[in-house]
Order: structure tokens, then C-alpha cells, then sequence
């Protein structure tokens, strides 16, 4: 790499890597999967049914998943047993503290990819930030794991917020690079969200799919001749409890406790539309003013991939008209809600296409409530 006379503290996206698993379910599987649950929960329990001691689960529809979110599909780590109505859960054998664990596994396949696309050798990078809403474990951290599986010398460390860990990762690495205690850093996002998603909840068993991204985030002295400009950087959290996940080691459920409150994610869906749609947007704007920049000149609008009618409203209020595919282009139909990869992977695969001096906007938004905004601009 080049030597430290030509570093500039000015932070570039030089590539961007993803993963993909190989198993995806349709909607027509998943409502297929869900309703024979429904089926047979309401045939076990139909005494206290009839007596009205408990309400009867409802079934699931095609039509119904897709009116509420747009999504189609979602790619999967393990198909069958989340759709087998007695597991309706990931499930895959223990690993031991000796081998690669799997979130570290397909966050490695993502930071190579992006690696290979920057024409980096991991002795090239500084840090590795994995920054992610499901984290395998508390400690040792995922990232350093990835850091020894890549065989980068350095530093990494964890860090979790919700579906903007990602832009979160980006303005932590863009700081570093800015400081000058780094000139590359890897920001990986692996995301197996099928492990805290209810499966057997009507009202979202159909959100998410797993995944795994990476962002290099290098100084512009040392980055590829074609890259990504960091214009600018804003971040924001608000509490809120409408979307929470309470799994955790101080959170598990004792024995007397087993028909009590589920641990896995929960959100108020209304709420949350409600309440993130004008916050996000005029964030957004906001910020490209700050910038000096027109938010309808925007090019293109990556927006976290968690919901279409949200992606709609949030783009037609920083646009000021409706937006299509080619100002905002949707991932969720084929990957579902993947937590803060969404916005990565749209930015991932829908970004070779623009033009020198073209300025768009990777954003990110969910639990917290948490919001981030990377304005970049595309150079040769």
C-alpha cells in the first residue's frame, strides 16, 4: 500500500463485498410452513378455543406478506428446519470454541470479497469493526475473530445498533481515517436475523433474511483510483421501545417464567411507520443542506431495506416526487429485512452504474430508534 507521505485524513469507500446464502424461501413456502403451525396449534387446543380460554391463532397469506412489506423471498442460513411447523427456527450443530464460528465465517466471505474488489491483502488493513444487530456472543468480539481469520494485524471490536450498525460503522471508520489512527478499515455487517425473528408470529414472521456485507473504508491517499468520496456523515438515536429484542444472558427465561413474554423481536409496526418516516426524512435533508447540497439532486437514495411504503414516503419527501427504481432501488423483495446490511447490499449492487461526480446516500434506520446518513459522491 502506499506509504503514510501521501495520507490525506480525507475518508473514501474504496469496495463493498457480500455474501449471499445459497437457500432462499419464497413467501408461498413461508405462509405454506406457517399455516400448518397455525393449523395444528388450533387442532391442540381447541377445548380451550371452544370455551373462549384462548383466541385461535390466524393463518398467514401471500397477499398479506407483500401488502405490508413488499417482500417476496428472503435467503436463509438454514431452510429446513425454519420451515418444518414443529421448529420454525434456525438450527445448525454446535460448533466449539476451536472453530470458526458462523457469523464470523460468512463475515470473513464478505470482507474478502470486498478485499478482492479493492485489490487488498488483509496486511493492507488497520481495523475491522463488525457492526451488526445479532451478535453471536457478548465476547470475544466478533470482529477480532474476523481479524485473526483474515490474518490483519491491528485492532477490531463489536459494535450494535440495531439496523444502522452499519452507517454507524462507517462514520466510526471515516473518524478513524479523519484522525489519522487509521488508513483502512473494514466494516462488516453479518446478519443471521432468522435467529431472533418469531417465526411462529403472524404479524412478522415474514421480515427477515440473513446475510452478510463489508465496507472498506480507506484514506483517499492510498484508495483505488475509482471510489466512493465521503461527503459527509450524521448520525442520530432516539429511544424507543416500538421495536425491542430482549434475548440476552440477563434476560433468560427460568422455568417458572416459560409461558411468559417472548424474548425474540417484537415491534410496533404502525408506530414505527409513523414515527421514523418524517424523523428520517428531514434528518436527511437537514444534513444535505448542511452539506450544501440539494436533496433532489441526489442521484441515487440506498435506503435501509426494511419496509417498501416507508422507502416510498422517506424518498418522496427528499426528492420531492416519487421515486423509481433507478433513484431508489429495493433489495427487500429478494433479501427481505436484513437488519443494517439492507442498505449495503442496495448500495452494493446498484451503484457501478453512476457517473463521476454522481452524489447519492446510503441511509439506515431501525431499533433505538437509530438513524445514520453517508453522503457520497462517485469519483473516476
Amino acid at each position: 500500500m502506499t506509504d503514510h507521505a501521501k495520507l490525506t485524513g480525507r475518508p473514501v469507500i474504496s469496495s463493498t463485498g457480500l455474501f449471499t446464502p445459497s437457500e432462499s424461501i419464497t413467501n408461498e413456502e413461508l405462509v405454506a410452513s406457517f399455516n400448518e403451525f397455525v393449523k395444528r396449534h388450533n387442532e391442540r387446543n381447541a377445548a380451550l378455543i371452544e370455551v373462549g380460554d384462548m383466541e385461535p391463532l390466524a393463518p398467514s397469506s401471500v397477499e398479506f406478506i407483500e401488502k405490508a412489506s413488499g417482500i417476496k423471498a428472503r435467503h436463509v442460513m438454514a431452510k429446513k428446519p425454519v420451515l418444518d411447523p414443529e421448529i420454525m427456527a434456525p438450527r445448525w450443530p454446535q460448533r466449539s470454541n476451536d472453530e470458526l464460528s458462523i457469523l464470523a465465517e460468512i463475515g470473513v466471505k464478505a470482507a474478502r470479497d470486498a478485499l478482492d474488489r479493492a485489490g487488498r491483502r488483509p496486511e493492507d488493513v488497520d481495523a475491522v469493526l463488525c457492526a451488526a444487530s445479532n451478535m453471536e456472543r457478548p465476547y470475544p468480539a466478533m470482529a477480532i475473530e474476523i481479524q485473526q481469520a483474515l490474518g490483519i494485524e491491528g485492532f477490531g471490536f463489536d459494535m450494535n445498533v440495531a439496523c444502522s450498525s452499519a452507517t454507524f460503522g462507517i462514520q466510526t471508520a471515516a473518524d478513524y481515517i479523519r484522525a489519522g489512527n487509521a488508513k483502512s478499515v473494514l466494516v462488516v455487517s453479518p446478519e443471521i436475523t432468522s435467529g431472533h425473528l418469531n417465526w411462529r408470529d403472524r404479524d412478522s414472521h415474514f421480515i427477515f433474511g440473513d446475510v452478510a456485507t463489508a465496507v472498506l473504508v480507506e484514506d483517499a491517499g492510498v484508495a483505488p483510483a475509482a471510489h466512493w468520496d465521503i461527503i459527509g456523515t450524521k448520525l442520530k438515536t432516539v429511544f424507543s421501545n416500538n421495536i425491542r429484542n430482549n434475548f440476552g444472558f440477563l434476560n433468560r427465561a427460568y422455568p417458572e417464567e416459560a409461558g411468559g413474554a417472548d424474548k425474540l423481536f417484537v415491534q410496533e409496526g404502525r408506530k414505527v411507520f409513523k414515527e421514523v418516516v418524517p424523523m428520517v426524512a428531514q434528518m436527511i435533508i437537514d444534513e444535505a443542506q448542511r452539506l450544501d447540497l440539494d436533496p433532489q439532486g441526489l442521484r441515487r437514495l440506498w435506503l435501509h431495506q426494511a419496509n417498501t411504503g416507508m422507502n416510498r414516503l422517506i424518498a418522496h419527501r427528499v426528492l420531492g416526487h416519487e421515486a423509481n427504481e433507478d433513484e431508489s432501488p429495493t433489495v427487500l423483495d429478494t433479501y427481505g429485512n436484513t437488519s443494517s446490511a439492507g442498505s449495503i447490499i442496495a448500495f452494493h449492487l446498484h451503484s457501478d452504474d453512476l457517473q463521476n461526480g454522481d452524489t447519492g446516500l446510503i441511509c439506515s434506520f431501525g431499533a433505538g430508534y437509530s438513524a445514520g446518513t453517508v453522503f457520497v459522491r462517485k469519483a473516476a
